[in-house]
């Protein structure tokens, strides 16, 4: 089976950056996450990166460059692993969030600290942990 591979993107705000609830009846609902979802055949993560950030969100970002990459095996058992890119976004990025119902239900603007009080997966999870403040 093939591995899947995913793309982050995280938008700050100040000391704060931004995390959707995921909705209710999807994969991992309730749990908190930052924009971004699979990368189609062909696309560079950055650029999945960007579109997700659109979709999900309804801002426009540029990307400042990649934090970080992680894999894991899936939550599931199925025999993959998953891949994961996170990008930062320049903090100038435009619009207004306007959430995807079929896919999250709330969004905050939290600083890592307070984001790590929320259901999170592991990956994000440790990639807050990596977030120092400045």
């Amino acid at each position: 089976m093939n591995d899947k591979h995913l793309a982050y993107v995280l938008l700050p705000r100040g000391e704060a950056i931004l995390l959707l609830r995921r909705a209710p009846g999807t994969f991992l609902g309730g749990h908190w996450e930052f924009p971004g979802g699979t990368v189609e055949p062909g696309e560079a993560p950055a650029d999945t990166a960007v579109r997700e950030a659109a979709e999900e969100t309804g801002l426009r970002v540029q990307l400042a460059g990649e934090r970080i990459r992680q894999s894991w095996p899936d939550r599931t058992g199925k025999p993959f692993t998953v891949h994961a890119a996170y990008f930062d976004a320049q903090p100038d990025f435009s619009g207004t969030v306007v959430l995807n119902p079929d896919e999250h239900d709330d969004h905050r603007w939290l600083t890592p600290a307070d984001a790590t009080k929320l259901p999170l997966s592991d990956h994000v999870r440790r990639v807050l942990a990596g977030i120092t403040p400045s």
